[in-house]
């Protein structure tokens, strides 16, 4: 078996790699994986952040088919992008029940709905800082695959604190049923 896995390592090596925090197989990993994290208990928030963070990389998507389309008009990536995060209502219908709560004493809306804007707006905040970092360092990456790493990092570090702050704690109501 471990050979197998070295062939397998070292085929893959061969091939030039392109790294792209918005690339299907990322996409499709996101969006498996988030129905199985939901069977397993993890918590809705923590779902929510890596639910928006795939939304906002299909934003991504879509302005990228609309530049290769040639199709611009103005406020056109904001409209993209809200349209995509705003997807996350179809994406959970029947599965959660809208129950808006105060969160950090400023919002008051639904906790995985919070949780939802926040994981877009990290992705969109890391694939920002890469660029800068990118700009910063002459051009060129400080170490390969840095555009995938630099999203999913920051997306992967807010997941955390959202389970380990419980910042709007998503699960209270499954704790209040129980007891």
């Amino acid at each position: 078996m471990l050979k197998l896995g070295s062939f397998i390592l070292a085929l893959l090596a061969t091939f030039k790699a392109v790294a792209n925090p918005a690339c299907a197989v990322c996409t499709v990993a996101i969006g498996a994986s988030l129905s199985l994290a939901r069977s397993l208990g993890v918590d809705d928030c923590v779902i929510g952040v890596w639910a928006g963070a795939m939304l906002a990389m299909l934003g991504y998507w879509t302005m990228r088919f609309f530049d290769k389309r040639d199709w611009h008009f103005k406020g056109r990536d904001t409209l993209l992008m809200i349209l995509s995060v705003g997807m996350i209502g179809f994406m959970y219908l029947g599965e959660l029940t809208y129950t808006p709560m105060i969160i950090g004493y400023i919002f008051y809306m639904d906790s995985f709905l919070f949780a939802t804007l926040i994981g877009a707006l990290t992705l969109i905040f890391g694939m920002h800082l890469y660029a800068w970092m990118k700009a910063r360092n002459g051009g060129h990456a400080h170490f390969p695959f840095e555009k995938v790493v630099v999203p999913v990092l920051l997306v992967f570090l807010v997941s955390l604190s959202f389970h380990y702050l419980a910042v709007c704690n998503c699960g209270a109501g499954d704790l209040i049923e129980v007891l």
